[in-house]
């Protein structure tokens, strides 16, 4: 009895840790038992690590799209936010758990002697003095905003068969950003180096990595965002890899389920910050996919972010072959599927109306929005200030009521609206209704289930919450904490580390396995009000933005046919 109590007291005190990789920062969080926060930690590239020169946490390359970071200064970020975490006083002793988040799209290259540093690091001694650019067979390494590989990705393409296929496969088509194109263009230009390259990493992997002391396997989610990997067999697709480079499957190693414990922590950390050897460290994943499990998203649900680019997270039952948009495989329930839709004309078109129509000023164009009524009197707008990316049109198309798509000037228009509160509304109505239209083409099922967490800059903006409400014809929901990545990182931990006694509990006491809970199951109880209720659709949504939504597709079809 009384060792059962000494279990449980340790239980109670066990802590769980969060790391986010992001572009411009590494953060770090502490969370209870209870899931609360205890401990945040961060290191700013720009500033903490100023020896490494980076501008918003990357360096610009000496040709035009190229952009790439050291490798060596995430190392060093590692080492100066573990010390931030203990001087802030985290109880490093506690931690049963690891999880992470990193930006997606990096790659990193060992070399034979980085791998051996790894698995041999010197607790006395910064790991960054270890890690260092000898670990690496390349020491300046692409990350996402590195776009100068469309010559790669229309080899790849070509190489199996064409886009359509490459969709099919890897749930999105070649783009210059995506780790295969880079890891194709380090070994045609790099040629050496990828020979001498004996495993190649993710950034999520390759933090996971340090952790572990070992080179960490890649995770399903953040693999399927590579043009490499077969979202619908879960294994590395043989003619992703042909076409890219070489001998890649044995560099890449065998990928692993997101919701897995890659092993336990390496010595480094149990003698340098007294953690507990038998801390677990899960899989690390993508920012968006850790951002998809910091939200709790559940069946019906789909995130909207409001930011320079608007961007929409739902989850899928099937993969749609939308040739546009981004299917990853779901980072917490196996059999689904995350969809990715990125809409390039977001706040930056909000931010230009309300100069030219609200006086530059928030209140002003929230004021105007609310004047106005749903539906606008037939007034739509279409604002595709740069290329859009579904549908591929560029320019602005006003209609008023009575316009269509037979009218003689349906490509023209009217030149502007009579009033600044019907362009302010034309606007959102218009961007919201896009929206929704692609979202139903990527396969989200809309119904009266459907609910929507709004993040990103603009979820301030109840007026715009109201709008997005209405014509989606769904309750929107804001989230109570921020840094949703960083807390799905955490959130996994535990979740894994449940999974994993489960499975211990299971195995020792030689009984059949009992029922697991599912992530969303286990962790919800733990912050049951992590959403809060904003606005919730008028009654007339239905009947207003049913017809509004065909015309917006006749109107898409017109700028589209003359863009």
């Amino acid at each position: 009895m009384k060792r059962d109590k000494v279990a449980e007291d340790e239980k109670e005190k066990a802590t769980y840790l969060g790391f986010d990789l992001s572009t411009q920062k590494l953060k770090a969080v502490q969370l209870n038992n209870k899931l609360e926060i205890l401990v945040t930690a961060e290191v700013q590239f720009d500033s903490d690590l100023p020896e490494f020169r980076t501008q918003g946490g990357a360096n610009a390359g000496a040709r035009k799209n190229e952009y790439f970071v050291q490798p060596v200064m995430w190392v060093k970020a590692l080492d100066i936010v573990m010390d931030r975490l203990v001087m802030e006083g985290a109880d490093l002793s506690t931690v049963m758990a690891i999880g992470g988040s990193a930006q997606q799209h990096g790659s990193l290259y060992w070399s034979r002697h980085g791998i051996d540093t790894l698995k041999n690091l010197d607790p006395d001694k910064f790991m960054h003095l270890q890690i260092d650019d000898s670990a690496f067979v390349l020491t300046r390494t692409p990350i996402w905003m590195d776009g100068s590989t469309e010559n790669q990705c229309l080899e790849m393409e070509i190489a199996i068969g064409g886009p359509q296929e490459m969709v099919s496969i890897t749930g999105s088509k070649c783009y210059p950003r995506f780790t295969g194109p880079q890891i194709r263009k380090v070994y045609q230009q790099r040629t050496h180096a990828y020979e001498d390259s004996k495993r190649i990493s993710l950034v999520s992997s390759f933090l996971a990595s340090l952790f572990i002391g070992d080179v960490a396997s890649i995770d399903y989610a953040d693999a399927s965002g590579m043009n490499l990997f077969d979202i619908n067999t879960k294994t590395w697709s043989k003619a992703c890899l042909n076409a890219c480079a070489p001998d890649l499957e044995e560099r890449l190693g065998v990928a692993v389920k997101t919701n897995s414990i890659l092993g336990n922590i390496c010595d480094f950390f149990v003698q340098r910050f007294g953690m507990p050897a038998e801390c677990r460290v899960a899989a690390f994943t993508g920012d968006n996919p850790s951002a998809l499990s910091g939200m709790l998203v559940e069946k019906d649900w789909l995130v909207m972010s409001l930011g320079t680019s608007d961007t929409l997270m739902m989850n899928l039952d099937h993969p749609p072959h939308l040739e546009e948009g981004h299917v990853l495989c779901h980072p917490t329930e196996e059999d689904q599927y995350m969809g990715l839709l990125c809409f390039r004309n977001g706040s930056l078109v909000r931010d230009a109306i309300k100069r030219s129509e609200a006086q530059n000023s928030w209140e002003t164009f929230s004021a105007l929005l609310d004047s106005t009524p749903r539906g606008n009197y037939g007034n739509m707008a279409l604002h595709f200030h740069t290329m859009e990316i579904i549908p591929q049109a560029k320019g602005v198309l006003r209609w008023n009521k009575s316009h269509s798509a037979a009218s003689p000037d349906a490509a023209k228009g009217v030149l502007k609206f009579t009033s600044p509160e019907a362009e302010i509304r034309a606007l959102i109505e218009g961007q919201m209704l896009h929206r929704r239209a692609i979202a139903s083409d990527m396969g989200f099922h809309f119904g009266s289930e459907t609910k929507i967490i709004a993040t990103g800059g603009a979820s301030v903006n109840k007026s715009i919450l109201q709008v997005i409400s209405d014509v989606f014809n769904a309750p929107v929901y804001i989230q109570k904490a921020s840094e949703a990545a960083l807390l799905g990182a955490a959130y996994r931990a535990k979740y894994c580390e449940y999974l994993a006694q489960t499975k211990d509990e299971t195995k020792a006491s030689d009984t059949e396995a009992s029922t697991v809970l599912s992530y969303h199951d286990f962790i919800l109880p733990f912050i049951p009000n992590h959403v809060e209720l904003v606005c919730e659709p008028s009654k007339d949504s239905t009947d207003i933005y049913t017809p509004m939504l065909e015309r917006y597709r006749a109107m898409a079809n017109v700028l589209q046919e003359n863009k």
